[in-house]
């Protein structure tokens, strides 16, 4: 499967990715541990891709949605954006209702 194809269904098939250096358990650099997070905060379930153990991804993720940086946050097959964006909208209270609606929007389908 081509690169670019595994990760379009990684953040179709999944209602929130994060694309991160580490795991949530144990990041890798500053920007992933604080994105992770805020994500956390929200008490909703995600999915973690560490690019770290994967080379392809970690290579050619920045291609895919034209972000040149780690961590990348999808939700609902969009990206969201970095730590900054992440973290700012979580600040604002927009984050977590957004991520509740794209968990609750996939358990209905």
């Amino acid at each position: 499967m081509d690169i670019l194809e595994k990760i379009k269904q990684q953040v179709e098939n999944h209602s929130i990715v994060i694309y991160m250096k580490g795991t949530p358990k144990f990041p890798q650099c500053g920007y992933s541990g604080r994105a992770v997070k805020a994500l956390q905060d929200c008490g909703v379930e995600f999915t973690a891709v560490n690019v770290l153990t994967d080379r392809e991804v970690y290579e050619n993720l920045p291609r895919y949605a034209n972000w040149p940086t780690f961590p990348q946050i999808y939700v609902k097959g969009e990206l969201i954006g970095g730590c900054d964006i992440t973290l700012e909208l979580h600040q604002k209270g927009e984050l977590k209702p957004m991520l509740e609606q794209a968990v609750n929007q996939t358990k209905e389908s």
